[in-house]
Order: structure tokens, then C-alpha cells, then sequence
């Protein structure tokens, strides 16, 4: 409610507001119009159009979708190298989903204290890489105070998706920036390396200084409804700066002549695993 208060609600009626199926037709981050009724509890009688959503395939029903959150203002996706290591594979498809929803994103890696020469080197190619792509991209250590700071300013006042595996981090910078949050950490499996899930829905944290946080499930990837091979292209910024280039208009940069994409690439202007995750996500897609 406006004055902060919480209100259990129900939904009444049917809203079809996408055009796909989804677990639930409300989202944390959506506007609604709530009637309040007698026992103090609400009815939700119309919702907003959305700005944006993030999605993902719902893992109990086939061609159904779980609304993560709605009219974002910006994603952080927290990333790291060691303890669990993401991969690019899931950095870029959460990416193409944010794309895909013009949010803008930054890329945080996460335990920068715990890295090595090697996940160091690493984290210089992707830095370069994403950077390249107009992505923002930042490293340091959650346990940092000064990390905390920097985090907090680039968050405050604005509606905050924070999204990456279990185990990077998310709820350690939760309850760094929102006063009795009391999220629950967990350590990495020494086992598997990857870390445990400690949230299994999305929920949307008040920020002191204005703005809220949105607290994503840890998930294995990210989805974009009605994602064909033609639009994919589209969906990697430095792919749009060159294949205009292109000698086809539909070049989808994997085997026509002159393609200006693959040129780009050859020439390391590209990041050759920016392209081979291109090609992998291409592969299932239809036409």
C-alpha cells in the first residue's frame, strides 16, 4: 500500500496480459488496483500494463512461464568465478533476456578476494568483452564495506532485479542494503561447488534510501518467450553495430558470404565465446 502497509489480496477475474501462459497472472514489481473488503484483506481487480518482465520456463509444466518480476528499472546480475563459477553460457542468456526487455544491466563478479591469477586473467577478458558490448561491468567482494557502498548508490531509488546461481551471493547483499531482512545464506556444497537454494520465489525488499530490491530464485537459465533465430541476432549489442555490414539483410552470421559478424570475430573484434554461445542458443531455436 502507498503508506507502506502490507494487504493479503486475492485476485478476482481472469487477466490476460501476455501472450503466453503463466503460473500466476500477478508479478512481484506490478502495479494493481486493489478494493480493500470488510475483514481488512484486498481484491486485485485490474493490474497495470508492464513496462517490462523477466521470465523463465516454469519447470512443472511445459509451455507455461513464471513472471520473476515486472517493471524493472535496471539488473544487476551477480557473477562469480569461483564457488560457484557461471558460466558465460548463463551470463548471455540472461542478458538476451534482458535485452530482449530493454533493461538496462550491470554485471557484478562476486568474491574477487577469493581469486586466483588465473580466475583474475579471466575476469579481465570478460570484463573487456562485456564492456565492449556497452555493458557496465564491476568486480569486488560482498563482505567489502566499500563494495557495499558503491552497490548501494548505484540502487537507490530505482526498482533493483538482482538475479545469478545460488551460492553468488544475492542475499548477502540483500542484507547488507535493507535494514531486518534477515535473508538466509548458505555455503557453497563442497560436493557439487555450487551453492544451495535459499530462495524459491521472487520477492521485492524496500531500500532505506528509496527504491526496492527484487530478490530472484537461483535458476539455471533464463527464457525469452517467442524467441526465434531471426531476433536473436538482434539481441547481442555488439553484433548490431557491425551487421549492417552484412552482405544479406538476414544474415544470421553462421554460414552466408560476406558476413560481417563472423569478420568481426576472425579479427577478435568479437569475443569468439560470445559468438559460440550465439550459435548454441541459435541451434533450438525455430525459424
Amino acid at each position: 500500500m502507498p503508506d507502506g502497509s502490507v494487504v493479503k489480496a486475492v485476485v478476482r477475474g481472469k487477466f490476460r496480459l501476455l501472450s503466453f501462459r503463466t503460473t500466476s497472472p500477478v508479478a512481484v514489481g506490478d502495479i494493481v488496483h486493489l478494493r480493500l473488503v470488510d475483514d481488512g484483506t484486498g481484491v486485485i481487480e485490474r493490474i497495470e500494463d508492464r513496462k517490462n518482465y523477466i521470465v523463465r520456463k516454469w519447470p512443472h509444466r511445459r509451455h507455461t512461464y513464471q513472471i520473476l518480476a515486472s517493471n524493472i528499472d535496471q539488473a544487476i546480475l551477480i557473477a562469480t568465478l569461483v564457488k560457484p563459477k557461471t558460466s558465460t553460457g548463463f551470463i548471455d542468456r540472461f542478458l538476451i533476456a534482458t535485452e530482449s526487455q530493454h533493461i538496462p544491466t550491470l554485471i557484478f563478479f562476486n568474491k574477487y578476494d577469493l581469486y586466483e591469477d588465473k580466475e583474475k586473467e579471466m575476469l579481465e577478458e570478460l570484463r573487456k568483452a562485456y564492456t565492449n558490448a556497452g555493458y557496465t561491468v564491476l568486480h569486488g567482494s560482498l563482505t567489502d564495506g566499500s563494495t557495499i557502498e558503491r552497490i548501494r548508490e548505484i540502487v537507490k531509488g530505482k526498482k533493483t532485479l538482482l538475479s545469478g546461481h545460488s551460492g553468488v551471493g544475492k542475499s548477502t547483499l540483500i542484507n547488507a542494503l535493507v535494514p531486518n531482512a534477515n535473508v538466509k545464506t548458505q555455503e557453497v556444497s563442497e560436493y557439487t561447488g555450487k551453492g544451495k537454494h535459499t530462495t524459491t520465489y521472487s520477492r521485492m525488499y524496500k531500500l532505506p534510501e528509496g527504491g526496492y530490491l527484487i530478490d530472484t530464485p537461483g535458476i539455471k537459465e533464463f527464457d525469452v518467450p517467442g524467441l526465434t533465430k531471426r531476433n536473436l541476432r538482434d539481441l547481442y549489442p555488439e553484433f548490431r553495430q557491425v551487421q549492417n555490414e552484412c552482405r544479406y539483410n538476414d544474415c544470421l552470421h553462421v554460414n552466408e558470404p560476406d558476413c560481417a559478424v563472423r569478420e568481426a570475430v576472425e579479427k577478435g573484434q568479437i569475443p569468439l565465446f560470445r559468438y559460440q554461445n550465439y550459435i548454441r542458443i541459435l541451434n533450438t531455436l525455430p525459424n
